[in-house]
C-alpha cells in the first residue's frame, strides 16, 4: 500500500469535513448573488475541455463568471489550501455552480438551496464501472461523498441513468440526458477543420496517410497508474509501414510517469484528425461514434480487468471489432478500415449518445436561464 497516498486520504477528509465548512459558514450569511456562475475543477491549470464549451456560450450572456481552476496534483499544498479557501467563499454566495469532475470542496458542507450545483462529468455512455461501482476507485477507508451536493447531472442517454446513479451514489431524479455540452463541437465543421489544420501544420509528414489514433484508458490511481499495451502499439506501428501514422495518447496522469505520447495537441482535438481509433476501455469511443470512424478494442488483459473492474454494457454491443492477441491486431486494423460495421456503430450511438445532437449546451443554458433547476 501507498502509505504517501493514503496519508493524503485521511488529510483530505479532514479538510472536507472540518476545515472547509467553517469557512462557508461564516460565509453563507450574506446574500446570494444572482447570475453568478463559477467553473471549479481540482485537475487542471486551464479550463478543462469538458466545460470550455458552456463557459465559451455562459460569457455571451448576462452572467458574472468566475472560475476556480487549479491541478491539486501539482500545487503545493498551501496553494491548495489557499484555493480552497477563497472557493469556499465564494461558493456561499454563488448562484450557480459548475463542475465536470470530482471536486472535494463542493461536497465539504451543507450547501444552501438558492446554490444550485451542476455536475457535467467528463465521459459519455456507460462503459466501465467506476465510483461506488468500481473496487479502486474509492479507497475502503475513505468516509465522505465526494459528489454530496450535486443538483443535476447531465447524461448522454436516459439508458445511463441507473449506471451513473449507482456509480456516483445519488438518487435518479438527480440525472437528466440533456446531452454532454463538450460533444456540441464535433458537430462543428469549423472545429473539425481547425483540428486537421492544426495537426497538418504540426505534423506534415503525417499527410495523405492513414491516421490511427491509440487512446488507451486511464487505470490504477493517480498517484500509480498502469500502462498496458504501449508495446504492442510500437509493433503495429512498425508492421503497418509508411502508409500509416500511429498516434499514441495517453491520460495526462498517466503521461506524467510514462511519457510516451508522440503528440502535443489535446485528444478532443485529435478525435476528427484520426481515420481510426484503437482503445481498450476507455469512454473516448461514446464520442468517437459521433465522427462515424471505426473503432478497434485491444484488450490484452480482458479477462483481468472484467474480474477486477467490470462492465455496464455487454462486450457484444461494442461498435468495432475487440482484440486480445497481439499479433492479430495489424490483420484487425487493415481489415476494419474497409469492413467496419457502421450500422451496428449506429445502434450503439442510438442507444449511449442519442442526447448528443450538437445542442447539448443550449439545453444547459436553457434550465439556468429559466431556473428551472
Amino acid at each position: 500500500m501507498n502509505i504517501k497516498f493514503v496519508l493524503k486520504q485521511y488529510v483530505k477528509m479532514f479538510v472536507q469535513s472540518v476545515a472547509l465548512p467553517i469557512v462557508y459558514s461564516l460565509h453563507k450569511y450574506k446574500p446570494i448573488e444572482q447570475n453568478l456562475v463559477i467553473f471549479a475543477d481540482a485537475h487542471h491549470n486551464t479550463m478543462p475541455y469538458s466545460m470550455e464549451y458552456l463557459y465559451n456560450e455562459l460569457s455571451k450572456q448576462q452572467y458574472t463568471i468566475e472560475t476556480h481552476i487549479q491541478n491539486y496534483a501539482t500545487a503545493s499544498f498551501s496553494q491548495k489550501i489557499k484555493g480552497m479557501i477563497f472557493f469556499m467563499k465564494r461558493y456561499a454566495r454563488a448562484n450557480y455552480v459548475i463542475v465536470c469532475d470530482n471536486y472535494l470542496p463542493v461536497a465539504s458542507c451543507n450547501k444552501r438551496s438558492q446554490t444550485k450545483v451542476i455536475q457535467l462529468w467528463h465521459a459519455c455512455g456507460a462503459y466501465k464501472k467506476f465510483g461506488r461501482d468500481a473496487m479502486d476507485d474509492v479507497p475502503k477507508y475513505y468516509r465522505g461523498n465526494v459528489l454530496k451536493n450535486i443538483d443535476l447531472v447531465t447524461v448522454s442517454s436516459t439508458c445511463c441513468i441507473p449506471f451513473f446513479s449507482s456509480a456516483m451514489n445519488l438518487p435518479k431524479e438527480k440525472f437528466q440526458a440533456l446531452g454532454i455540452s463538450r460533444t456540441d463541437q464535433f458537430f462543428r465543421k469549423e472545429y473539425s477543420d481547425a483540428c486537421k489544420a492544426k495537426f497538418y501544420s504540426r505534423y506534415p509528414e503525417a499527410k495523405d496517410k492513414k491516421i490511427i489514433l491509440w487512446a488507451p484508458t486511464f487505470r490504477g490511481n493517480a498517484g500509480m497508474p498502469i500502462l498496458v499495451g504501449n508495446k504492442e502499439i510500437d509493433r503495429l506501428s512498425r508492421e503497418l509501414g509508411d502508409d500509416y501514422y500511429v498516434i499514441t495518447k495517453l491520460h495526462p496522469h498517466m503521461e506524467e510517469k510514462f511519457k510516451l505520447s508522440n503528440c502535443r495537441m489535446p485528444t478532443e482535438e485529435l478525435l476528427p484528425v484520426a481515420d481510426m481509433l484503437i482503445t481498450d476501455y476507455s469512454s473516448i469511443i461514446f464520442e468517437y461514434t459521433i465522427l462515424k470512424k471505426p473503432i478497434v478494442f485491444f484488450v490484452p488483459d480482458y479477462k483481468e480487468y472484467t474480474s477486477t473492474r467490470g462492465f455496464y454494457l455487454d462486450a457484444n454491443e461494442l461498435p468495432g471489432e475487440q482484440v486480445t492477441q497481439s499479433g492479430q491486431l495489424k490483420d484487425v486494423v487493415i481489415d476494419q478500415f474497409t469492413n467496419y460495421n457502421l450500422e451496428k456503430a449506429n445502434k450503439f450511438y442510438d442507444k449511449y449518445m442519442n442526447a448528443c445532437d450538437g445542442s447539448a449546451t443550449e439545453r444547459i443554458i436553457s434550465l439556468l436561464v429559466k431556473e428551472e433547476l
